[in-house]
């Protein structure tokens, strides 16, 4: 229930942490994004229901998004997005704010011939930290969770002629946050403001159409939260809580034959099972630039996938 805003932000294919497109060495890549999300229906623990109080809880993101090729196998990404919340009904006041600031390292060290395609292996890490003192404590509203984050990933993709699959593995660490008062109770009573936060474990699985100017895809990702208690009746939900969701959905990449240097992204997921987590449906699309920093070589200035 209080990751509908965050549904929005892993959807789109430009250069991310999620894909096996790699920019060129020296090239960097911008863009702006904008994703909507809204859900009535959420699950309370496994229990499916809607809230009067609430309504329909819509989340908007607008996000500027940017890669740079260190190296043809070595790239940084990072992301900040700006998360506004509110329910159509009940007295609960709309959110919003800047949230956290995500960078990624993006490695491949292998790309080998097997069979008739190629094989591409993907080693990723990666930070995320708030930029602003918003606050974990009124979910669903809350524009974040408020933990600086620790990822690891895994992932392989297999091209054959221009069909893919992609396949990864994720496992993030969370710290501590803190809350604005002094007690509060999960299962049991804690009379401090510092709230355990459990790790999060996930996978994604994506195949489709890969050309230089266009990719589409279908993807399927799962993310299950390692600890955390369920939303008790009626109740609001926590920082802490279990939040498990599998979303489906499908993207694409255009890029202008033209104008190379110029892409448009978009995609739309739906959360079609869950624990504490809204069934949300989202969509987001995006406007991404590329270009040389270092001159105007052509034969570099193409992003490029494996």
């Amino acid at each position: 229930m209080g990751v509908a805003a965050i549904l929005i932000s892993n959807s789109a294919l430009a250069q991310t942490d999620q894909d096996a497109i790699m920019m060129s060495k020296n090239n960097f890549c911008v863009g702006l994004m904008y994703g909507y999300g809204s859900w009535k229906n959420y699950w309370e623990g496994t229990y499916k229901r809607d809230n009067e109080n609430l309504g329909r809880v819509s989340s908007q993101m607008v996000g500027l998004m940017g890669n740079y090729g260190i190296k043809r196998n070595l790239n940084i990404l990072f992301s900040v997005p700006y998360i506004s919340n509110k329910p159509s009904a009940g007295t609960l006041h709309p959110m919003h704010g800047i949230q956290d600031l995500s960078l990624w390292a993006k490695w491949m060290p292998v790309k080998t011939s097997v069979g008739n395609g190629a094989l591409s292996v993907f080693a990723i890490g990666g930070i995320s930290t708030p930029l602003t003192d918003y606050t974990p404590d009124l979910l669903p509203l809350s524009i974040g969770l408020h933990s600086t984050n620790l990822t690891a990933r895994v992932m392989a993709d297999y091209e054959l002629g221009k069909f893919f699959v992609t396949a990864s593995g994720t496992y993030t660490y969370r710290n501590n946050i803190t809350i604005d008062r002094n007690a509060y109770y999960t299962t049991e009573l804690h009379l401090t403001n510092d709230v355990e936060m459990p790790d999060v474990a996930s996978v994604n699985f994506r195949t489709g159409y890969r050309t230089g100017h266009l990719i589409a895809e279908a993807v399927v990702n799962s993310s299950k939260t390692l600890g955390g208690f369920d939303i008790r009746k009626n109740d609001m939900p926590f920082a802490s809580n279990e939040m498990n969701a599998t979303t489906a959905g499908a993207a694409f990449k255009y890029t202008f034959k033209k104008i190379h240097q110029l892409a448009l992204v978009g995609s739309a997921n739906y959360v079609i099972a869950g624990r504490n987590v809204g069934q949300s449906f989202s969509v987001s699309g995006g406007v991404f630039y590329a270009f040389n920093v270092k001159g105007t070589n052509k034969k570099e200035e193409k992003s490029t996938s494996n």
